[in-house]
């Protein structure tokens, strides 16, 4: 891999340690994928936030790298394991807040942006058209690569890093031509609907796995549109996937590709594949995080009801998107909590909850492994109708 003689001074710790070992990290990633060179990056978005996921060990990591390490580039965070503010009422223990916030704090020091969300691009860090980032949540990414056009691999959280404080990350995947072509034709089933596109993902992710999928039958609601890469992401790692006349990028040819079709059937077996419990004893909505027209959606739907039961109920958002929605989260708040920069699936729930509903595919896939959950999955307006 060729380096500049600015890339080389780095590597040779002429900037500092944190460089110096960012640098080690990326030119290893380079060898392994066969890069040829670095590229410049205009953003980074970084995983690796919630002491559930990352523990002791990565808050020494992140220790020695806010030594003297700065991001040189706009960078971001993803959810934390916990609201700053509320964790109390969300049952966090004051070891988990203290390690958490110190965790934000190591992040803050090297100039990260912390309003913690996994839906950066509908904020601050919204990269456009063929730009090179470098992005480590997976629904994110592959947002970014589909519908905004960005170029990004999957990157895990201390590469992403890496190339925050160096302002460059690998040539190889995702960000060459070769790379970002359709691998299969994907027929969505007349009468599957908005509120199914997260199952669509799912469905797509176990059939396929590993692809880059082009959907037809589909339309370019960007609501819709981040649920679709969330759950693909989780359930068969898909990093960029394309929608006719949707999607900046399309097929030159569909020419010999294969063709998949998603019909009712297989949204009804994703169902029954995702559904393993049965009374949640917490609802939780936002997996990606709520946008602005989600929440006015919520608010406008359960506006003027009440709410029966006892069930916990968690709406999770950006702050960015809570301090925009204050009539919606006073309407929110009578049903349940609207909690900012965290999300159910790092959030230390499994001390006090059992089952939890969710209508994120991504959610209940994840939930059973990470927090020891039977998960309830239905559609949005089914889980609001049992809080009513």
């Amino acid at each position: 891999m060729q380096l500049t003689p600015e890339e080389q001074a780095m590597l040779a710790g002429k900037e500092g340690k944190a460089k110096r070992k960012a640098m080690e990290l990326l030119v290893a990633l380079g060898a392994i994928y066969g890069a040829d060179r670095l590229v410049p990056i205009t953003s980074a978005h970084l995983s690796g936030v919630s002491y559930k996921t990352i523990g002791e060990g990565g808050i020494d990591f992140l220790e020695e790298m806010a030594a003297d390490g700065k991001v040189v580039v706009p960078t971001t965070l993803n959810p934390m394991g916990m609201d700053g503010e509320r964790w109390k009422e969300m049952g966090v223990d004051q070891h988990f807040a203290d390690r958490q916030l110190l965790i934000i704090s190591l992040y803050e020091k090297m100039g990260v942006e912390v309003n913690c969300t996994c839906t950066p691009y509908l904020l601050t860090n919204r990269p456009k058209v063929g730009d090179h980032i470098a992005w480590a949540e997976s629904s994110a990414l592959s947002f970014a690569n589909s519908v905004l056009g960005a170029r990004t691999n999957r990157e895990g959280g201390p590469g992403a890093l890496a190339a925050a404080i160096t302002g460059r990350t690998p040539n190889y995947g995702l960000h060459l031509d070769q790379n970002r072509r359709a691998t299969h034709v994907v027929e969505v089933e007349k009468g599957i609907t908005k509120d199914e596109w997260s199952l669509v993902g799912h469905a797509v992710g176990r059939k396929l796995g590993a692809c880059i999928p082009f959907f037809r039958g589909l339309g370019n609601d960007v609501n819709c549109l981040k649920s679709l890469a969330a759950a693909m992401a989780a359930a068969g790692s898909v990093a960029m996937f394309m929608v006719e006349n949707a999607t900046p990028e399309q097929p030159d040819s569909l020419e010999g590709l294969p063709v998949v079709k998603i019909t009712r059937q297989d949204i009804e077996d994703t169902v029954k594949r995702l559904r393993t419990g049965t009374k949640p004893d917490l609802i939780a909505i936002g997996c990606p995080h709520l946008s602005e027209r989600e929440m006015k959606e919520l608010a406008g739907f359960l506006d003027g009801k009440r709410k029966k039961g006892d069930v916990e109920v968690w709406f999770c958002t950006s702050k960015g998107v809570w301090l925009r929605c204050p009539k919606e989260r006073a309407v929110l708040e009578r049903f349940g909590k609207v909690l900012c920069d965290t999300c159910m699936v790092v959030a230390p729930i499994e001390g006090k909850h059992k089952v939890t509903a969710s209508d994120s595919a991504k959610a209940c896939a994840y939930l059973p492994g990470l927090c020891s959950q039977k998960v309830y999955c239905g559609s949005r307006r089914e889980l609001m109708e049992l809080m009513l």
